[in-house]
């Protein structure tokens, strides 16, 4: 199955200099359990991702962090040679340790290795996006990051990554790297529960800048998950479905990478995307997160 990208929901964005589906694909739920070694089923990975190319998505989010290196070397495994078309995005600024945590790793010398082991296991020369991890595992932290950007700035005048974004960031801290550099896209956590972002949003839509919304169900109290699942039955959708939906009617900058480790489930969460929300089905699922 060849689909045409325009025909993806939400078609298209311009990430600097790069045009990718705003319908994309995470890979952080290919590796193993709780984000730790190999997949039980390495060659339903590899499907899973050929099967996001073959469904027109150019868009793939990984980070080296992730497993750590098993997403990166499956996606190698899987797609390379890579197509013009494709653009895998990666983050830095995050290890994993023996017990599975995400210590911050955002020293200078942290950031240039990590970039390196990205090129090297995705077999790139250049990266196409690296976005700097911020805060910690428990959410943004407000510190300055300009040690840490600046040092993302010098790898990229080396020609060794093409352009720059953050992840886990303040709204100072976006400020912050925007005066540093130009930065083309900002990963955060945001659905319709937790809207911290909306201002940010509106702000990164009108200077062109992406915004990469993650955990699109996580953060919902139980009255709010009720609310969802009534709008959901209504429309005869799942709960994923019509959150997907909403994400990319909020803000024509927002980039969705839903992941699974299913080719069936890639291809609900592509269908669900695609459910058309009218006036008043926004206006009910506004109320969740207000």
């Amino acid at each position: 199955m060849n689909t045409s990208t325009t025909s993806l929901p939400g078609a298209t964005w311009t990430l600097g200099d790069l045009t990718v589906t705003r319908f994309g694909y995470g890979a952080m739920q290919l590796a193993g359990p709780w984000v730790m070694g190999p997949p039980a089923d390495r060659d339903g990975a590899i499907a899973v991702l050929r099967d996001a190319i073959d469904l027109g998505i150019t868009h793939i989010d990984t980070s080296q962090a992730y497993g750590p290196h098993i997403t990166n070397q499956l996606i190698r495994e899987a797609l390379h040679p890579y197509a013009d078309s494709l653009h895998v995005v990666t983050k830095v600024g995050a290890n994993r340790d023996a017990q599975g945590g995400w210590p911050t790793a955002r020293q200078p010398a942290d950031l240039r290795r990590s970039v390196h082991e990205n090129l090297e296991t995705l077999g790139l020369e250049v990266l196409d996006l690296v976005n700097l991890r911020l805060g910690n595992a428990e959410g943004p932290v407000a510190e300055s990051i300009a040690e840490a950007f600046g040092a993302l700035v010098e790898l990229q005048q080396e020609g060794l990554i093409r352009h720059l974004g953050v992840s886990n960031a303040t709204g100072a801290q976006v400020a912050e790297a925007r005066a540093i550099a130009p930065i083309v896209s900002v990963q955060n956590m945001y659905n319709l529960a937790f809207r911290h972002d909306d201002e940010l949003i509106d702000t990164l839509a009108a200077a062109g800048i992406a915004y990469v919304p993650f955990f699109p169900l996580g953060g919902f109290t139980p009255l709010q998950s009720v609310a969802l699942s009534s709008v959901a039955v209504r429309l005869e959708a799942t709960p994923m479905s019509v959150a997907l939906a909403w994400l990319l009617q909020r803000s024509p900058n927002i980039l969705l990478i839903p992941g699974t480790s299913s080719v069936e489930h890639l291809r609900e969460n592509l269908a669900g995307a695609a459910l058309m929300l009218s006036a008043d089905d926004l206006a009910e699922l506004d109320g969740i997160g207000r």
